[in-house]
């Protein structure tokens, strides 16, 4: 009878209500480098609503881009996959082969509405691989405008990329603004000069641009009533757009401001220092959505670190770079893989005998040393390059050796290649990052000087 009794409570109970997806909304800048925010200690530039996020959320002090260039970088951000495992994606200007799926595309599938502001996947071109749309999503004017599409029953994911802090800049525009060029923080890597300072002071004000507009559509979710259950990430897709940083495998180039909230399952106010990469991104957002990442992300999902529970450890990351822009004679890239530890960045530079910035002269692309936007600093260390500049050329545009190492706790801003010097690191380091490369397939694991990627099309003016 009790058998019986049970098996009717069974048979009338409703179903177990399953949990409801979550939203997801990332929103990214465009050459916005790790530590320039309040949170991250920067005095100078404000940026109130990144603050606001990590504070309701978690702080990420060691996120780092899978590569300090637009393309690969928010190529691999997108498919979950290390960039040399995306062919012709792994340069700038290219196009993203249909065969490489992407987490928007995937979640459609699922059920979820797909949109797109701004900046997606690119620059390139998408439809040379035959796809009809950015690889991020449909294009919509406005965030509100997207979400009229989203019915109530449905969840939603959005890209919102902006164009800031990306040059060109309006010279003068952060002093006009309020900020005080006396104040901000020159990098190490840069002359201390009022034309620099002047310069940073620009980009700080793109970086608060780009605060505000984040803001604008945090208040559209707000309103919308869908907060709650929405997993909010902010981050940049590679470093400041300056000499030494965008395009290098330095910090500068991809150590990352980045911050996740979500309200209904995450713990504010906490801050997370493990490594993490932006390949892991595609795989966490997939796990919060209830599907399974596909086995061809060499990310791994943040799932766990946002939850709280316990996570294994990740004591280091791993970047690269090919081509950037087209800068170099024959249409060369400047092959580069790097290790980064707490303690040590290691960098590989497979052809040592490329300009690291591009050639001296204009090939097709930009103009010379290609690799670096031009702007006020650019000009400014290239014109004093012979005479008092010296030292900061050499930083950002002499060529490099194939093997590069920092001592990160004597020399914060690696500055100073100590790889003579400890040689039993570097071999430890090299061995770890070759093997890493050929556990995810990277072409130059078996043959350093692979010039696949020199021969890709160029999409680009």
């Amino acid at each position: 009878m009790r058998i019986l009794l049970a098996v009717l409570l069974l048979v009338a109970a409703p179903p177990l209500r399953q949990a409801t997806p979550p939203n997801l909304l990332l929103c990214i800048a465009d050459d916005w480098s790790w530590p320039h925010a309040g949170v991250y200690g920067d005095g100078v530039v404000k940026t109130p609503v990144f603050d606001r996020v990590a504070a309701e959320g978690v702080l990420f002090t060691n996120s780092f881009c899978a590569s300090p260039s637009c393309t690969p970088s928010r190529a691999a951000l997108l498919t979950g996959q290390a960039i040399h495992r995306l062919e012709e994606s792994g340069n700038l200007w290219s196009t993203l082969q249909p065969k490489f799926e992407t987490y928007p595309d995937l979640l459609e599938k699922a059920g979820y509405v797909v949109g797109l502001q701004g900046k997606g996947w690119g620059p390139g071109d998408f439809k040379a691989a035959g796809r009809t749309r950015n690889p991020a999503g449909p294009n919509f004017k406005s965030f509100p405008e997207f979400l009229k599409t989203v019915p109530k029953d449905k969840p939603f994911c959005f890209w919102y990329g902006s164009q800031d802090p990306h040059r060109p800049y309006v010279k003068d525009a952060g002093e006009k603004a309020g900020i005080d060029p006396t104040r901000v923080a020159v990098p190490a890597f840069l002359p201390d000069l009022p034309e620099i300072r002047g310069d940073v002071a620009d980009y700080y004000f793109e970086v608060q641009r780009f605060d505000s507009s984040v803001g604008e559509i945090l208040k559209n979710l707000e309103e919308s009533g869908r907060a709650p259950n929405t997993i909010v990430l902010v981050t940049s897709d590679n470093g400041m757009p300056f000499p030494r940083a965008k395009t290098n495998l330095h910090d500068s180039g991809t150590h990352m401001p980045l911050a996740v909230r979500w309200p209904e399952k995450v713990k504010g106010g906490r801050k997370i220092e493990d490594f993490v990469s932006h390949c892991d991104l595609a795989p966490t957002l997939l796990e919060a959505a209830g599907l399974k990442p596909p086995a061809a992300m060499t990310g791994r999902s943040l799932m766990e670190m946002l939850t709280g529970t316990t996570w294994a450890p990740r004591p280091r990351v791993f970047t690269g770079r090919e081509r950037h822009a087209n800068v170099r004679k024959g249409d060369l890239s400047f092959p580069a893989r790097a290790i980064r530890t707490k303690d040590w960045l290691y960098i590989r530079n497979f052809e040592p005998d490329r300009w690291p910035g591009g050639d001296p002269e204009k090939h097709v692309a930009v103009g010379p040393y290609g690799d670096c936007d031009g702007s006020p600093s650019k000009d400014l260390v290239l014109a004093r390059r012979e005479t008092d500049l010296a030292k900061y050329y050499a930083l950002a545009f002499e060529k490099r050796p194939a093997a590069q190492l920092y001592d990160l706790a004597k020399d914060p801003a690696q500055l100073m290649d100590v790889s003579a010097q400890n040689p039993g690191v570097l071999k430890t380091l090299d061995e770890e990052l070759m093997a890493w490369l050929r556990e995810t397939g990277d072409p130059r694991a078996a043959s350093p000087r692979d010039g696949r990627w020199d021969k890709y099309p160029y999409y680009g003016k």
